[in-house]
């Protein structure tokens, strides 16, 4: 046999695309077993310090499962709590990212919680979920994260209230941030943004739209890498402010980040494409 016939049956053997996937799927699917037994049967027993730092392990694990390379960009306050992060929502991923910097406990949609396996995780790692269809169901959430963040916790908030494909921020909702004026804590915007190593923006981890959380997760795994640039702005306090006040200047420093990094695709640009960014 040549070294020709050697070459060509040396890529023939090599795993096809669908088996990548289906390997990182296979693997997905095994660690999210595990983070709910561990959730389940062991943070019971344990100390919240010790389950902060399983819930930041287990997270950064799962980026890298995905080759997911999370880079954080200036300075997280978060050492003494009693910080509110507000990001801008892209992905399904954004949970894993943020809690990868440093867990938090997250703000979310009351239909999390009926999913299988992920609600009751979510559950026990103390995630505050709101009844966006019961108008007054925010004035409870509220009142439970303003005593979690009064008490040192670290609490994130997605105000658009739903997914974008992350070139541009959708208008932030108030109603959420009353928590931190309550607890005179400090609010900070956290601008996460998904792109290629070779810099190009990607909006392939993007959830929205007509995507399921299957399909989504199925994108992901077909990606041979991602970056998300994790964007830590200067923190606002809280003191005195107003919810609204708080929520414009969040979100005018979230896009500010985005416009500066991103070209926003042209109409008609398929979901998934990559844009270029400077």
């Amino acid at each position: 046999m040549d070294l020709a016939q050697c070459s060509v049956m040396g890529k023939i053997a090599g795993p096809s695309p669908f088996l990548v996937r289906v390997y990182r799927a296979t693997r997905i699917g095994i660690h999210l077993l595990e983070g709910v037994a561990t959730t389940t049967l062991l943070f019971p027993l344990l100390r919240p310090r010790t389950q902060r730092m399983l819930v930041r392990l287990w997270s950064s694990r799962l980026l890298r499962m995905l080759n997911v390379d999370m880079r954080l960009h200036g300075v997280l306050y978060t050492a003494d709590g009693n910080v509110l992060l507000v990001a801008n929502h892209v992905s399904w991923l954004d949970v894993f990212v943020l809690n990868s910097v440093h867990p938090v406990r997250f703000i979310a949609k009351a239909e999390l919680a009926r999913l299988p396996l992920i609600g009751r995780m979510l559950r026990s790692v103390g995630t505050l979920f709101v009844e966006r269809a019961r108008k007054r169901d925010a004035q409870r959430v509220n009142r439970s994260a303003s005593t979690a963040l009064a008490s040192g916790d670290v609490v994130a908030v997605f105000p658009e209230g739903k997914t974008s494909d992350g070139t541009d921020v959708l208008p932030f909702k108030s109603s959420l941030l009353q928590a931190i004026v309550d607890a005179n804590g400090h609010v900070q915007p956290i601008a996460l943004r998904y792109r290629t190593p070779s810099g190009r923006m990607s909006v392939l981890p993007a959830y929205f739209g007509n995507i399921t959380l299957l399909g989504s997760l199925w994108r992901i795994t077909g990606a041979r890498s991602l970056i998300v640039d994790v964007h830590a702005r200067p923190i606002l306090a809280a003191r005195d402010a107003h919810r609204r006040d708080l929520a414009g200047s969040a979100e005018c420093a979230i896009r500010e980040v985005l416009l500066e990094t991103v070209v926003a695709r042209e109409p008609g640009t398929p979901l998934g494409q990559e844009i270029a960014v400077p």
